[in-house]
């Protein structure tokens, strides 16, 4: 474990140091600027928003108030971590589940020190792990030892549930890095709903072993999540086809879908360095926060 936070460490001073070099000293959240907070009260104008009415001081006093709001520098962010069995994928040390987690742990280890409020949700089909939003030291620790020490209870994997928990679990909008392979169905409306509530992150994992698999003939193959052993030909170009195209369509759908919906999206593989590609996507969001 001390070793891994070490390289964690290592990994989370490169990335600031490449971002807030392009930022020109300016404040800005490598994870997407200021956010607002509730300030006061006061009379209504001609030509505020009538979403800002604040109807129960407008109730109370029988006069019109508008909510006023104020920047808040502080940002939260929090982490959807996809623990589930099929995760478990690629090299010792290198699958999708060792991917995913490194990277949560990384990003979380930058949004503390850049003084954001980091929170945490791992998942299977089932909530595993709830870690409120804080700061400091100590949370750093409680954050690190529940994404890398903590033990499933479930194999599985259900989208649609993790996403509902963080719908009701977090109220305040938030910066959400949604960390998968996101290999499910029918979550698109969840998703959707996700990136209307939050700032939301996709980071897909992905392994070469998911289509490359050797040609061994009919074998049998044990599904961790539905713990059962099914045989397959894998010399079979049909079954080798399908396969590939699954997984090109899941991978394509869920890029298009994130672009649609105005939804950051990176593809991350398991062989790749993924610190360069996180660079990228910050430098990316911190454009897209300068233009606006």
């Amino acid at each position: 474990m001390r070793e891994l936070v070490k390289k964690l460490r290592k990994y989370e001073i490169h990335i600031r140091k490449a971002i807030n070099s392009q930022m020109q000293g300016d404040f800005h959240s490598i994870f997407k600027g200021s956010g607002l907070e509730f300030d006061d009260i006061r009379p209504y104008q001609y030509g505020d928003d009538i979403r800002s009415i604040d109807w129960r001081s407008t109730a109370k006093y029988d006069q019109t108030f508008v909510k006023k709001y104020k920047e808040t520098k502080e940002q939260t962010v929090f982490f959807l971590l996809d623990i589930s069995a099929s995760q478990e994928i690629g090299s010792p040390g290198k699958q999708k589940l060792d991917i995913g987690k490194e990277i949560c742990g990384v990003l979380a280890l930058v949004g503390l020190k850049e003084s954001s409020q980091v929170g945490l949700i791992t998942f299977s089909d089932r909530k595993e792990k709830f870690v409120k939003a804080g700061k400091g030291d100590k949370h750093a620790s409680e954050l690190l030892h529940a994404i890398f020490k903590h033990q499933r209870i479930s194999q599985k994997t259900d989208l649609n549930k993790a996403m509902r928990y963080m719908l009701n679990a977090v109220k305040r909008r938030s910066v959400v890095i949604f960390i998968s392979d996101f290999i499910d169905e029918g979550y698109d409306n969840n998703l959707k709903a996700l990136a209307k509530k939050h700032d939301l992150i996709t980071i897909q994992i992905n392994d070469r072993r998911e289509t490359n698999i050797p040609k061994l003939g009919i074998i049998p193959v044990f599904d961790k999540e539905n713990g059962k052993r099914v045989w397959v030909n894998t010399s079979s170009a049909g079954f080798r086809k399908k396969l590939k195209q699954t997984y090109v369509e899941n991978k394509t759908h869920l890029a298009n879908f994130c672009r649609k919906h105005q939804i950051n999206y990176l593809g991350i593989n398991t062989e790749e360095n993924y610190v360069p590609q996180l660079i990228k996507l910050f430098k990316v969001r911190n454009k897209s926060l300068k233009r606006a």
